[in-house]
């Protein structure tokens, strides 16, 4: 049956509905670039400013009911921490989501963390992941997703094989600790800070340790991660077809990782991933993906970014959804290229904005959450209220 046949409002409703993002709390506060930074009056600078930010979102927007954590931004003081944002998210209704160790800030990882040739120093950075796993298991967060700058800048200075070898071991142990219903996502990058090896530089290596670190463990992809034209929807179908997608990190690049807003350079990449994702849907794979953006408004308001972000997000993903798989199929089948990219392109070139403004107003929600923002004045008056605050701070989050 031809799409055009179907109730579009009904399939539109189903998927927006099924489609819920996580916002970062480092999205909300002052951060920079490896230069400096651009501080903004209305940036958050407390735990308690993030999670109202989070909480505006979620209101705007009705898709953003968890904020991811920064182990050492958000809770500096470990399980001690855990009161007062479990307090917090009774407040505002916003849920802690996943918890990030941070394996890249102290200066002892100057040559790694989980991979630094010092068993010492190994050991405190897995105490960390540890660490990390309780506050989640505290928080009720399943997902503990893992970025390390693990690597090295020239050749010969380090041992690749070995750090493989420190690394599947403090994975797996890390795995070992985790309760039934967590997983454990691993993230990679090919290169930045490390600039002649990095330890997680491809899916190829994060599915590996996936692998070895056992069944709840899976491969995160962070969409500005990948060198320049690489196929990214090409990886989400293997990572789909091999069962080990757990997650995203939504953001755009015009070079390398520059975590612009998603979207704002290449759109249809993004309509592709959501395509590949779709479609695995449709024919009854096996799928457990984490959304979550992550990405730095350094010139943009931070409020207005994050909104604009996720209005982005379910159009992209609402245009996939649209795209008739069945008709597709026929085509593909057939080797009937043009057509086959005629229907595809088509669902990308879509204006959907009437179907997710009809979606928003059917919920109860303003029908331009951008919009709205402007119009309620909460940015102008956290820049009031923080302001002094706020351009004072020089840390990165």
């Amino acid at each position: 049956m031809k799409l055009s046949e179907l109730n579009i409002q009904d399939v539109a409703f189903k998927a927006l509905d099924s489609f819920k993002i996580e916002i970062p709390s480092w999205g909300f506060a002052n951060t920079g670039t490896r230069f400096g930074k651009f501080v903004q009056a209305a940036a958050a600078t407390t735990i308690e400013e993030k999670f109202a930010d989070a909480a505006e979102v979620n209101r705007l927007t009705g898709v953003t009911p968890t904020v991811a954590l920064h182990v050492l931004w958000d809770l500096p003081g470990g399980l001690k921490d855990v009161s007062e944002v479990k307090g917090l998210e009774r407040r505002f209704g916003v849920r802690s989501g996943s918890i990030n160790p941070n394996l890249f800030q102290d200066q002892e990882y100057k040559f790694g963390s989980l991979c630094n040739p010092s068993a010492e120093i190994r050991g405190r950075a897995l105490d960390h992941m540890l660490d990390s796993i309780e506050i989640a298991k505290a928080l009720g967060s399943r997902d503990i997703s893992l970025w390390m700058a693990d690597g090295s800048n020239y050749p010969g200075t380090q041992s690749i094989r070995k750090r493989i070898g420190w690394l599947e071991q403090a994975l797996r142990t890390s795995h070992d600790h985790l309760a039934e219903n967590q997983r454990l996502l691993v993230e990679y990058k090919p290169f930045e800070p490390a600039f002649y090896h990095t330890d997680i530089a491809d899916w190829g290596m994060s599915s590996h340790f996936a692998k070895v670190a056992g069944p709840k463990a899976c491969v995160l992809v962070d969409t500005g991660h990948h060198y320049s034209a690489q196929n990214i929807e090409q990886i989400v179908a293997w990572l789909l077809h091999t069962e080990m997608l757990g997650g995203f990190h939504f953001n755009d690049r015009r070079y390398a990782d520059d975590d612009l807003t998603l979207g704002s350079i290449d759109p249809y990449q993004i309509f592709r991933i959501f395509h590949e994702i779709h479609a695995a849907t449709d024919d009854g794979l096996k799928i457990d993906i984490a959304y979550m953006i992550d990405q730095s408004h350094n010139l943009k308001g931070k409020m207005e970014a994050m909104v604009q972000t996720v209005m982005t997000a379910q159009e992209l993903y609402l245009k996939a959804a649209l795209v008739n798989r069945g008709q597709l199929a026929g085509l593909q089948q057939n080797c009937e290229l043009v057509a086959a990219e005629e229907l595809y392109r088509g669902a990308f070139w879509r204006d959907v904005r009437p179907l997710t403004q009809a979606w928003r107003e059917a919920h109860g929600l303003p029908a331009d959450p951008l919009a709205a923002l402007r119009a309620s004045g909460y940015v102008e008056r956290a820049a009031r209220e923080r302001g002094s605050r706020s351009m004072a701070v020089s840390s990165y989050a």
